[in-house]
């Protein structure tokens, strides 16, 4: 036997793993991994499969239990089971079988909320962090210092691993059971111990001489322990004993050098992917070039393609600070911290913006991995594989901008298909908000980017359906019965629309229609109105036929419409402001629907709502204000209620908040609506002296909410002199209306309206 302990993930680990091996010529290679793996090893061969790319293992009756082994081209592992392949070496997996953790971790959360990641736990770091007590006597600040400057950053071949051993058998001599980890956690590996030991007899016993061991370095003592074959199978016979009875697949997907990172909650993940690369790639390189220059040729074109200042000089001193703090630490070379200081004060001069995105553009790294077409996959996986190819959308780990013309057929799939996907919990594309009325345009921009666990959710997703339309309709219908909102229920009609979801959106209109027979809340009524608006106005947009929603509309609307005076009473200032803003949303829906019957029910029910006695002044004041813009009311009757609402009878605080709903919180109203102005400026210069002293806080407290130049502006006016509609009327340009009605037939034309 020849054991190897090493760091997953470690590139001096890996190597000085692969001149060991290459010495060494073993007949058996032995790793820790899960034995499901095997079956898939030969992929790491292929010329598709490129790292970093994770062997996923999930149970497919519960495809929540799941557990992902991550390996990056620096991996020891990988390195050692590639080498094995390709010199016809038998490679085996001894790990405790995937079938039984995931048991044991199903059993574990029946009895408490798990309280960590499926991913592998770190192998020397738990929460004790024995190799930190190495570190203290060396003079380092923490565990992963130590190890980089005294393992991954040198290659020193099968003597490393003798001294590795060493100070492993040294520490789990000195250090509490199982590095400190739980009871729990300590069974656990206690019985992954018991079964790598059980794989390293039936290796001796198939007859191999020269085994080579490949494990995590914090393994070692234990593997070597003088524990009988009796003793290990009664540790796991007994232990798993209660372990339900679970099958398990596995399969390779893309990773990320974000998702390796020790920052995305990985357990076994390193601080510094990208720069662990750069030392892989300087270890294999032949001309020895010092890998301080590569590290910092690679910042410099950074910066320069970020249009930054980086000069030859500035490498040239930011090497010899380098190098010189390395000497003054005594170490052999610079290492990544020495590297950083260096550029941050030659070349970013402290600027943190710059260490940032070079942390995250070199350090972490940007990389994805990929996998042979022919690696089992689900039907959705294959599905959306097959999507990405036809539609040109290469799934990437950094986050890009995608702008999308819905008139054209590429863009119109693509939009559907992220529109799907985003219905099965898994979030690609994010539609970027860009205001109302690009809403109903031809255009939509997402930001794209692609995280390895939506292979996961792709299996997750795959009980809906073996289509994405179909799982993604499925799982439409399933929200359906689970909405407790009308407004919910509505967004799913749009997004089902939007998905091109025929099935979907009548399902989803059918539940809508159903629940609302059953609702009197005005809140929940008027919340439905918008989404459902949407549909109705843009499913042309798409080329769908969005008809089939207008019942429902209209039978919203007009539910909404006598609701609404009696959701108006009794209301306090908070719940006021939450209807206002329902009632806008609800109103320009109205608007979209253009129906003369909804609009006529729609306008008494605001009528009532301006005249009603007990109502919130904020929801009178905007109910008159919707009522002026449609033409309903003359503006004789609009200052006969601004009158009588901001008179001097009328208490302030409700004045104001009438004031408040009546502008609209909107300086444009009065800006270019002349009647607006005109009533008033009216109001205004027609109030005594006293009765302005008044109110003048409660008018300032309404135009408070103005920008600073609309406020200017709306001084610049008033300075003109001249009272309200008439000197509004007087100041505006004359026109010749013959010359005007000659851009009618083309406006027409335009707007799709006949004469």
């Amino acid at each position: 036997m020849h054991f190897f302990g090493i760091r997953h993930h470690g590139p001096g680990s890996a190597h000085s793993l692969l001149q060991a091996l290459q010495a060494l010529q073993p007949d058996c290679l032995l790793v820790e991994g899960p034995p499901e793996g095997e079956a898939l090893l030969p992929a790491l061969l292929h010329e598709q499969m490129q790292p970093p790319v994770a062997l996923l293992s999930y149970c497919p009756d519960e495809p929540r239990l799941a557990v992902y082994h991550p390996f990056a081209e620096f991996s020891p592992e990988w390195q050692a089971l590639r080498w094995a392949l390709g010199a016809g070496v038998p490679a085996r997996f001894i790990d405790l079988p995937l079938a039984q953790e995931l048991a044991l971790q199903k059993a574990a959360a029946a009895d408490e909320a798990p309280d960590a990641a499926p991913d592998r736990e770190p192998e020397h770091g738990r929460s004790a962090d024995p190799l930190g007590w190495l570190a203290q006597a060396a003079g380092y600040a923490d565990g992963e210092a130590w190890w980089n400057h005294m393992v991954e950053e040198r290659g020193d071949g099968e003597a490393l691993f003798a001294a590795i051993e060493e100070a492993m058998t040294a520490l789990r001599a000195e250090a509490p059971a199982h590095g400190g980890a739980a009871p729990r956690e300590a069974q656990r590996e206690a019985l992954r111990e018991a079964q790598m030991r059980q794989g390293l007899r039936q290796a001796q016993k198939d007859g191999f001489t020269r085994i080579a061991v490949v494990c995590g370095a914090w393994h070692l003592p234990a593997l070597r322990a003088k524990t009988t074959a009796k003793a290990d199978q009664a540790l796991l016979k007994d232990g798993l004993k209660d372990a339900p009875k679970l099958k398990v697949q596995s399969t390779w997907v893309p990773w990320t050098y974000q998702r390796l990172s020790r920052a995305s909650g990985y357990g076994a993940g390193i601080a510094a992917p990208g720069w662990y690369e750069h030392l892989w790639h300087c270890a294999q390189d032949p001309s020895h070039r010092p890998r301080a220059v590569g590290w910092l040729a690679r910042v410099a074109r950074l910066l320069r393609e970020r249009d930054l200042d980086c000069s030859s000089a500035h490498l040239i001193e930011a090497t010899r600070l380098a190098e010189s703090l390395a000497a003054l630490r005594e170490r052999p070379s610079p290492g990544l911290a020495e590297l950083d200081e260096a550029c941050r004060a030659v070349l970013t001069l402290g600027d943190e913006s710059q260490l940032r995105f070079i942390a995250d553009a070199l350090v972490v790294g940007d990389r994805l991995g990929s996998v042979p077409a022919d690696v089992p996959t689900v039907p959705l996986q294959r599905e959306l594989a097959q999507a990405q190819k036809t539609l040109r959308l290469k799934p990437e780990a950094l986050e890009k901008t995608l702008d999308l013309d819905l008139r054209q057929a590429n863009d119109l799939a693509r939009s559907q298909l992220l529109h799907r996907l985003t219905l099965l919990d898994l979030p690609w594309g994010r539609l970027a908000r860009l205001g109302r009325s690009a809403r109903g345009s031809f255009h939509e921009v997402w930001t794209l980017q692609w995280q390895p666990e939506f292979a996961l959710r792709l299996i997750e997703a795959s009980p809906w359906g073996q289509t994405l339309a179909g799982a993604a309709s499925a799982r439409v219908a399933q929200r359906c019965a689970e909405a407790a909102q009308l407004a919910e229920l509505a967004g799913l009609v749009d997004a089902a629309l939007l998905a091109d979801l025929p099935e979907a959106v009548a399902a989803a209109t059918r539940a809508l229609q159903d629940r609302a027979a059953l609702s009197g809340d005005a809140g929940q009524l008027l919340g439905a109105l918008a989404p459902l608006a949407q549909v109705f106005r843009y499913g042309n947009v798409r080329g769908t036929d969005a008809a089939l929603v207008s019942q429902v509309l209209d039978g919203l609307i007009l539910r909404a419409a006598l609701a609404l005076p009696l959701a108006c009473g009794a209301l306090d200032e908070s719940a006021a402001e939450a209807l206002r803003e329902a009632l806008l949303a609800a109103h320009g829906a109205v608007a979209l629907r253009q129906s003369e019957v909804q609009t006529e029910a729609w306008q008494r029910a605001l009528a009532q709502v301006a005249r009603q006695q007990g109502a919130h002044e904020l929801l009178q004041g905007l109910a008159t204000r919707l009522l002026l813009d449609a033409g309903v009311w003359e503006a004789e009757q609009v200052a006969t209620g601004l009158s009588l609402h901001l008179s001097s009878g009328s208490e302030p605080a409700r004045a104001a908040a009438w004031l408040d709903g009546f502008l609209n919180r909107n300086a444009l109203v009065l800006l270019h609506d002349r009647t607006v102005w005109g009533l008033v400026d009216a109001w205004l210069a027609g109030l005594s002296e006293a009765h302005f002293q008044a109110v003048l806080p409660l008018v300032r407290r309404s135009f408070s909410s103005f920008g600073a130049s609309e406020r200017r502006e709306l001084g610049e006016r008033a300075a003109q002199g001249g009272s309200g509609q008439a000197n509004a009327e007087a100041a505006a340009p004359s026109w010749d209306p013959a010359r005007a009605e000659l851009a009618l037939p083309l406006l027409r034309q335009l707007l799709g309206i006949s004469a």
